[in-house]
């Protein structure tokens, strides 16, 4: 089976910045969680893959082809939401319609209409009174109306509300559900991907942390917990990341190298949990 995307060993660098050899794959029917903290360089992935940007080594292919040499077919079948909306204030839905559709060979009139329908969207409001919702769900619905067999999302949940953010879960389970499609979601807000993402790929300070099944991330990792005095150098050495208060001591590391103690904590770490604590790796703690 030809995975959906895959990226092999590349590399970007910039004045004090360098996304290095960054490799994941994304079969198709999946959902991926592109995770890690602020300037860890999940933009960058996301604009190397699309071809924004050009990478200084590796590979990308989506669909089992080139990205830069099969450019302009792969985007047909890609649908793109990021986290700001690219449409000019002045356009009302029928504008963003005549602008976009001349770009996709199989653009659907009757589907788009059912989206706008379905996100209710106002189709004669112009585009700077929208919400950051709406803008949200007509950006979606422009990347679901040309069957777009990979959708890419860039932080689209950011400023949403709960409610919209469910809705938005939903549409995308059932958008893999037939198992040709999937999702490169890229997003902070880590509650969302719980719920819904199969895969995850943690990017940290540019490079790759973990790639593989959400559950093996989790399962792979603990967290800690005791008094100040429990803190000793072998178990500073075992964790990816820790913080201290007056009271005690947390932090993370993998569960099959923690020494338990009597008096030591262990519980289940989050997805956030980990993202925070790998963070914290070389870090002034």
């Amino acid at each position: 089976m030809t995975d959906i995307l895959n990226v092999r060993g590349v590399t970007k660098s910039f004045p004090g910045f360098i996304l290095d050899n960054i490799s994941f794959y994304l079969p198709k029917g999946y959902i991926m969680g592109l995770v890690g903290p602020n300037g860890a360089g999940k933009t960058t992935t996301i604009q190397l893959i699309l071809n924004i940007l050009r990478a200084d080594s590796g590979k990308i292919e989506l669909f089992g082809l080139d990205n830069k040499e099969y450019e302009v077919r792969i985007k047909q079948d890609i649908g793109v939401v990021f986290d700001t909306s690219f449409f000019a204030d002045g356009w009302k839905v029928k504008d963003v319609e005549k602008a976009l559709s001349p770009f996709y060979d199989n653009w659907n009139k009757k589907h788009f209409a059912d989206l706008i329908d379905r996100f209710e969207l106002p189709r004669n409001k112009k585009i700077e009174k929208f919400s950051r919702g709406m803008q949200m769900k007509l950006m979606l619905s422009c990347a679901l109306a040309h069957d777009a067999k990979l959708l890419i999302l860039d932080e689209p949940t950011s400023g949403l509300d709960a409610v919209a953010r469910d809705q938005l879960s939903e549409i995308l389970q059932d958008y893999i559900k037939d198992g040709e499609r999937s999702v490169l979601f890229s997003t902070h807000i880590t509650s969302d991907l719980q719920r819904i993402a199969d895969y995850i790929t943690f990017i940290n300070r540019g490079k790759l942390f973990y790639t593989g099944s959400l559950d093996g991330l989790v399962e792979k990792y603990s967290l800690i917990k005791g008094k100040p005095t429990e803190l000793d150098d072998c178990l500073k050495d075992q964790m990816l990341g820790f913080r201290v208060t007056n009271v005690g001591f947390e932090g993370l590391a993998e569960t099959s190298t923690i020494t338990k103690t009597q008096s030591l904590i262990l519980e289940p770490a989050s997805l956030d949990d980990i993202i925070l604590f790998a963070s914290k790796k070389g870090a002034n703690q």
